[in-house]
Parts: C-alpha cells; sequence; structure tokens
C-alpha cells in the first residue's frame, strides 16, 4: 500500500536520479533530438517541472480535499512548443524542476492521513481515488527516466561513429 513516507522517499531518490543524468549534459546534448518526434533532454526537464506545478500536485489537492471541484485544463504535449522549452537553460530548468519537487515533498509531508482509498466520481463518472493519482505521480518520474537513458544512449551511439557499440549488448 501506498503512503506517503514511501511515496516521498522514492520521489526524493528519483528526483536524484533526474539530477544525474542531467546535470553535466552539454547545452548541444540538452536540446538534441533524435528525430523530429522525440523531445531533448531539455524539454523532459522542463516537462517535468510543469507537470510538478500544474498538474499531479494540483489533482491530487483536488482529489483530497475538494474532490466536486473540476481540474484546470492542462496541455503537456502542447507545453513543449507553446512554451518553447528546448530554447531554455539546462542548469535553470533543472534548478526550477527540483526547487519544485521539494515544494512537493514540503506539501507532501504535510497531509494529516490523507485517505487515498477514498472514492471520487469524476465528471465524466468514472470512480477514481486519490491513490491513482499518487501511484501515477510516482509512476510518472520513471517513465522520464527511461526516456532520459533513452536520449542519452541515442546520443551515444551518435558520437561512436565509425564504431559500433555492439559488444555492450542489445538495446
Amino acid at each position: 500500500m501506498l503512503t506517503v513516507s514511501e511515496m516521498t522517499a522514492q520521489m526524493t531518490r528519483q528526483a536524484a536520479y533526474i539530477r544525474a543524468l542531467v546535470e553535466d549534459v552539454s547545452d548541444e546534448q540538452a536540446r538534441w533530438k533524435p528525430d523530429a518526434d522525440s523531445w531533448s533532454i531539455l524539454e523532459v526537464i522542463n516537462h517535468l517541472y510543469d507537470e510538478e506545478r500544474e498538474d499531479f500536485r494540483v489533482r491530487l489537492d483536488l482529489l483530497l480535499h475538494r474532490p466536486s471541484e473540476v481540474a484546470p485544463p492542462i496541455d503537456p504535449q502542447g507545453w513543449v512548443t507553446a512554451r518553447d522549452y528546448n530554447r531554455r537553460d539546462l542548469a535553470e530548468s533543472l534548478s526550477n524542476f527540483l526547487g519544485e519537487r521539494q515544494r512537493s515533498l514540503d506539501w507532501l509531508r504535510g497531509l494529516d492521513a490523507p485517505d487515498f482509498a477514498a472514492e471520487v466520481v469524476m465528471p465524466w463518472g468514472a470512480t477514481y481515488h486519490p491513490g491513482d493519482m499518487a501511484a501515477a505521480w510516482v509512476s510518472h518520474d520513471l517513465l522520464h527516466l527511461r526516456q532520459l537513458v533513452e536520449l542519452h544512449w541515442a546520443w551515444t551511439q551518435g558520437t561512436v561513429v565509425p564504431y559500433q557499440s555492439d559488444y555492450a549488448g542489445a538495446w
């Protein structure tokens, strides 16, 4: 069963992993994309920042404390270009994300026995639980950690040419 203590511990570790994967990346690599449909490292970090402050914490708060209120609209995919993530500074973007993550951790630790099992009927009729949002929040980092590792892999494959890394194993 997911608890606030387990959630904050995992989110703290995951923020450290994210930091480790991006803090020493060059500006060129931070903006690089393997193809037109992929995100850059910089776009991933700014997405995490905006999701932290405009999505998960907001929605979990509503589910726990004001379940009848409708959540504000979000457009995570559209924000990538509308907010020009790829033109931002990586160090500043990482700092923004880590600061916002700390605010989330502080907020979570301040919750007084949240009822993650409460049933909330959503506007479209489905039943949802605050625990579902908490689980999605914790899992969201992992999706983007995988994405960051894949970006590092793809970047590395381009930098080792004309050599091949097949001996390392199959990706």
